[in-house]
């Protein structure tokens, strides 16, 4: 409990910095409105919610939802799925950005330097509807840019949209182009903070190029990519929901449908409307990143003494 004295100087400080306080007020209200106030709703995954009879009146069925999710046939393949493209994602998406910062990091040119960032970070404003637009259209049959070449070298154009094998692939690589130049600014920022005086002194002692990186902007570098690795292995089951559905055919399900995806058709396509049993994939999907985020720190932590917490 506050003493009389600090409390008051708790007003105090806020009324002579109330300004401040608004801005932290903003950020503070969006995460209880969006955030904490829909915990309350998780319970629809331990009820048979019908929207008639309420949230109070819908009868309490404990751990059948999870029961029954386990026990589905769709259980295996959309996991699966889901893990695949995330780690997939992952293990391709992650390096890259870091590489392309070191790059960067050793170009004096400015002007160079400036249109490569401006060129990569670029696709990260396109709209997630437009980016497979264009990969429809690039990669159409008949019409796209991969039939033109494939006609130029006397090949038959495969339907890489409607290809099971392909799907993967397009998805992540994609995926890479769009946010490998936005995810590197994090990363220049870091390299700018390094001190200069070290790269001179290991110039002084002959180090090469890249010695330099490898023993100077590398272990630089190090703390921040384990912050950004837990909390991206934190969200490995949160796949763009928005670009694999809209990536989806028949062609292609099998290895399409993740989560995110399930949950929608099972919740809101379905002529039943599950809300319960959408509720609760939805729920252990959290719990499941949840132990990963906490996992991950932990061996982290351990093994490079990096981590969130």
């Amino acid at each position: 409990m506050l003493s009389g004295a600090n409390r008051s100087n708790l007003w105090l400080r806020i009324r002579r910095n109330w300004q401040l306080y608004v801005l932290l007020a903003l950020p503070l209200i969006w995460l209880i409105v969006f955030r904490y106030a829909p915990m309350y709703g998780a319970q629809i995954a331990f009820r048979q919610y019908s929207p008639a009879f309420g949230m109070e009146g819908s009868p309490w069925v404990g751990l059948a939802n999870f029961e029954r999710f386990f026990n589905s046939p769709k259980f295996e393949p959309v996991i699966i799925n889901t893990l695949v493209l995330s780690f997939y994602s992952l293990i391709a998406g992650f390096p890259i950005p870091i590489i392309l910062a070191l790059s960067l990091n050793q170009v004096k040119a400015r002007f160079f330097r400036s249109s490569v960032q401006m060129i990569t970070y670029a696709p990260h404003f396109i709209s997630t509807v437009v980016i497979v637009g264009m990969l429809f259209q690039f990669l159409h049959p008949r019409v796209g840019l991969t039939a033109s070449l494939a006609n130029l070298l006397g090949l038959n154009a495969p339907n890489w949209m409607g290809d099971p094998g392909a799907f993967r692939h397009i998805f992540v690589w994609s995926g890479v182009w769009q946010e490998t130049g936005f995810s590197a600014i994090i990363y220049l920022a870091v390299l700018s903070t390094i001190d200069p005086a070290l790269h001179e002194a290991a110039v002084v002692d002959g180090a090469s190029r890249l010695q330099r990186i490898r023993y100077i902007d590398i272990p630089g570098l190090l703390p921040t990519a384990m912050v950004l690795l837990v909390l991206s292995t934190g969200r490995v089951l949160e796949i763009s929901f928005e670009k694999v559905y809209l990536m989806q055919s028949p062609l292609n399900l099998a290895v399409s449908e993740v989560i995110n995806t399930y949950v929608y058709k099972v919740g809101l396509l379905s002529p039943i409307l599950d809300f319960s049993y959408s509720t609760a994939i939805g729920l252990l999907k959290g719990i499941v990143g949840l132990i990963l985020v906490i996992a991950v720190n932990h061996a982290a932590r351990r093994l490079t003494d990096n981590s969130v917490w």
